[in-house]
């Protein structure tokens, strides 16, 4: 038997959440009482080491925890999220100014994956210029990171395989300009938007190297591939705003079913697919956990281990969850689509959510 995602969080958290998320849309910033908590809560720091106040969470528990968060609020769930995954960059970074980073008292990385930029090397470090588009807590963000093509001159420098050079950067809030760009259906209080930064000089402890055999807080967390960890977490954001979704589906049916505009039948297959699609979408949830779990176990004993199941089951995951919510959302009726209601919000950042590349095709 899986747990609910309630299970995790305090009823009163829920309610500080869920309360703040029509006004998190209307700015398109997650609010001061949600951030408050998330402060509160040291949820930013989910991956940070612990050397650095973070709390270095267990793969398994800040899984769980994104997956309950996002049943709370979608944008809750999505900032929370990147800006922890980014905070995991804790474990690679230069002891020379890690702590100096991470000492901030309301601590948020954000930043994008994409390779968007360029850092030209200079004999102290590197001159970066380019723009980022999608950064989720940008608005909240002390420190930004960047991908960027490394340049020498005007010459690419390219990798042991032959391909360009591709290295992350960090950045402080102050050095980054901000750009509007989040106009989209769904996760409008995530803050998404770009930014960009020019002729910007870094030193050379400002780069780093996502890679196991550079790291340098020597845990299993940070010994636990990038890419798994990326997928499994936002699986677990889609999964969390579909058991949100189901959660909603029960009061609209029941008031079908105790109406009289339904024929019995009709009644009959509403409470049997709302039945039959919350134990699909739970079995499914059952599964990925046990390949996180089991994955995580062969980290504490020095290797991760069954990541092809976890890749898969994210994927599953994710997939199911969507085709869960959209066969339900035709019984609900005209309330789903009304955007002022709470369970047309859920669908909409689901579906936006989602639209993730990470997630969409098979591996």
């Amino acid at each position: 038997m899986i747990n609910h995602p309630s299970y995790h969080l305090k009823p009163e958290w829920v309610k500080t959440i869920r309360d703040a998320a029509p006004d998190a849309e209307k700015a398109g910033m997650l609010q001061p009482h949600q951030l408050e908590l998330i402060y509160e809560q040291g949820w930013f720091k989910f991956l940070v080491p612990k050397v650095y106040s973070g709390l270095q969470l267990a793969l398994p528990d800040m899984v769980r925890l994104e997956e309950s968060l996002a049943w709370a609020n979608g944008s809750v769930g999505w900032v929370v999220t990147l800006c922890s995954g980014a905070g995991w960059f804790g474990g690679f970074l230069s002891p020379n100014v890690a702590p100096q980073l991470y000492a901030h008292s309301h601590l948020c990385l954000a930043g994008s994956g994409a390779s968007t930029g360029t850092a030209t090397i200079t004999d102290n470090g590197y001159i970066i210029n380019g723009s980022w588009k999608y950064a989720s807590g940008v608005h909240h963000a002390t420190h930004l990171t960047a991908n960027c093509i490394i340049k020498k001159g005007e010459e690419t420098v390219l990798d042991e395989d032959g391909n360009p050079l591709i290295l992350p950067f960090i950045f402080d809030r102050k050095d980054v300009t901000l750009l509007p760009a989040w106009k989209f259906i769904g996760m409008m209080g995530t803050g998404s938007d770009a930014y960009e930064v020019t002729n910007l000089f870094v030193e050379k402890d400002r780069c780093f190297k996502i890679d196991p055999k550079h790291a340098v807080i020597c845990e299993p967390l940070y010994q636990y591939p990038f890419l798994q960890l990326a997928e499994a977490t936002l699986a677990a954001n889609i999964s969390g705003l579909a058991v949100h979704f189901i959660d909603l589906c029960g009061p609209v049916f029941d008031e079908k079913i105790n109406g009289e505009k339904l024929s019995s039948s009709q009644k009959t297959i509403i409470k049997q697919t709302l039945e039959n699609l919350t134990n699909k979408l739970n079995n499914v949830r059952q599964a990925f956990y046990a390949a996180v779990d089991a994955s995580w176990q062969g980290s504490l004993a020095g290797k991760a281990t069954h990541l092809e199941q976890v890749s898969a089951n994210s994927r599953k995951l994710a997939k199911t969850a969507r085709e869960c919510v959209d066969e339900l959302y035709p019984y609900c009726g005209l309330q789903a689509a009304n955007p002022d209601a709470e369970i047309n919000q859920v669908w909409r950042d689901l579906h936006t959510a989602s639209q993730h590349s990470l997630l969409t095709f098979e591996r």
